[in-house]
C-alpha cells in the first residue's frame, strides 16, 4: 500500500511538473485546494492508465521498440499521456492536453520527473 501512495505521489508531481511547464497542459480548480484534489485524482487516473493499458501497448508495439531502439517509449508516454486526459474529461475533471506534440513533451517530462521521484521517495518494498 505504501508503494502506491508513493508512485500516486511521484505521479501528481510529475504531472504538476508537466502542467507548469508546458502551457498546452491545463489543470485548473477554484482554488488551490480543489486544484490539488483534482491533480491526485488525475494521477491516479494516469497511475491506473500505466497500470492497465500500458503493458497492452508494448507487447502490441515490440517490434517498433526494436526497431526504433527504445524511442516509440516516447510515443506509447505521449497516447497514455491523451488517454489520461481523455479519462479525465469523461470524469468531468479539469485536465487537458492540447494535442500529440503537447503529448510528446508532456510525457517526456512525466517520466523524467517521475523516475527521479520515485528515485528519491521512499520504497515500499
Amino acid at each position: 500500500m505504501k508503494n502506491f501512495v508513493v508512485k500516486t505521489i511521484a505521479n501528481a508531481g510529475a504531472l504538476a511538473v508537466a502542467v507548469w511547464a508546458l502551457s498546452g497542459i491545463t489543470l485548473s480548480g477554484a482554488d488551490k485546494g480543489k486544484e490539488i484534489v483534482t491533480l491526485l485524482v488525475v494521477a491516479l487516473l494516469f497511475g491506473l492508465v500505466n497500470f492497465l493499458v500500458k503493458p497492452i501497448v508494448k507487447v502490441l508495439t515490440f517490434p517498433l521498440f526494436i526497431l526504433t531502439l527504445g524511442l516509440i517509449t516516447l510515443v506509447v508516454n505521449a497516447l497514455m499521456l491523451l488517454l489520461t486526459s481523455w479519462l479525465a474529461d469523461v470524469v468531468d475533471l479539469s485536465f487537458h492536453v492540447d494535442g500529440f506534440w503537447t503529448a510528446i513533451g508532456g510525457g517526456l517530462i512525466v517520466s523524467v520527473v517521475s523516475w527521479a521521484l520515485n528515485v528519491v521517495l521512499p520504497d515500499g518494498d
